[in-house]
């Protein structure tokens, strides 16, 4: 029986940036329709906290909307993370939220958060073909000082936006040498309002991916996020045999995702147990 780790999301805020990022739903030039809205209340993030912790989930991420943290934004989801805490202290609390200071980010920490997601997303060669508004190095940087206050590190990536091989080789170097806690791998989800035109990757390119980022990060807990659903379809649970060992729950941010009661139904019928602490 193998131990696997479940891992859901809560959109804080959702369609409220300024930045570009070609792939995102959410970037400003995106045409897609989707919900746009400033920060939830403490009550329905602790209710969605709730639901995932009764369905087995481990990790937490707060995630919001645009590029970076200012002063408010860092003590509105800090102010969350202490009541999400509070009442469902088993989880493990991720934060997304952008580039930060280290200031910002240890009071993020002081507030029980365990890990900060700051995706590199691709190479630093081929970042500026996907966003023009902020740098690679910027996002580099955010993961160092994340580090340097004690915060744990989920970094990753998405594949499938035009890259080439060296590209994706460049990403899982940058990665390997960050040694984060967690790496979630994102297959890109195509959209007739995103400015990204490429075609959906097949399911035996995404198990190259899976196979090789397995091999460059031997010592990072490797996580299927967006895309799983769609790329892999009725693969999706050959991941755990290809060395993934975390899957996020539940909706992503602007798409939906399998259900959660559903998912942890068809992963109890494959023998799979959940993880309830993270080290």
């Amino acid at each position: 029986m193998k131990q696997i780790m479940l891992c859901a999301i809560s959109s804080l805020s959702c369609g409220v940036c300024d930045e570009d990022c070609g792939y995102c739903t959410q970037n400003i030039n995106s045409k897609v329709k989707i919900s746009r809205y400033h920060i939830k209340s403490q009550e329905q993030v602790v209710a969605e906290a709730k639901r995932a912790s009764a369905n087995h989930a481990l990790g937490f991420c707060l995630v919001t909307s645009g590029a970076r943290l200012d002063d408010d934004k860092t003590e509105q989801v800090a102010k969350i993370a202490r009541a999400v805490s509070k009442e469902c202290p088993e989880l493990m609390l991720i934060a997304c939220n952008g580039m930060a200071s280290r200031e910002q980010l240890s009071e993020l920490k002081n507030a029980g958060v365990f890990s900060y997601n700051h995706n590199l997303e691709t190479s630093r060669e081929y970042f500026s073909k996907i966003c023009t508004t902020h740098s690679w190095d910027e996002r580099w940087q955010t993961n160092l000082d994340a580090k340097s206050v004690g915060l744990e590190l989920c970094c990753g990536g998405i594949y499938g936006l035009g890259e080439s091989e060296s590209d994706r080789v460049s990403l899982r170097v940058s990665l390997a040498e960050l040694a984060p806690f967690s790496s979630p791998i994102n297959f890109f989800m195509p959209s007739d309002g995103l400015s990204i035109k490429q075609e959906i990757l097949s399911a035996d390119e995404a198990f190259k991916i899976i196979d090789d980022s397995v091999k460059a990060l031997p010592n990072t807990r490797l996580m299927i996020a967006g895309g799983r659903e769609r790329v892999l379809g009725e693969r999706q649970y050959e991941i755990f045999s290809h060395g993934v060992v975390a899957i996020v729950l539940g909706d992503y941010l602007t798409q939906k995702g399998e259900d959660m009661s559903e998912d942890v139904r068809c992963l109890k019928e494959l023998g799979y147990t959940f993880a309830s602490k993270c080290h």
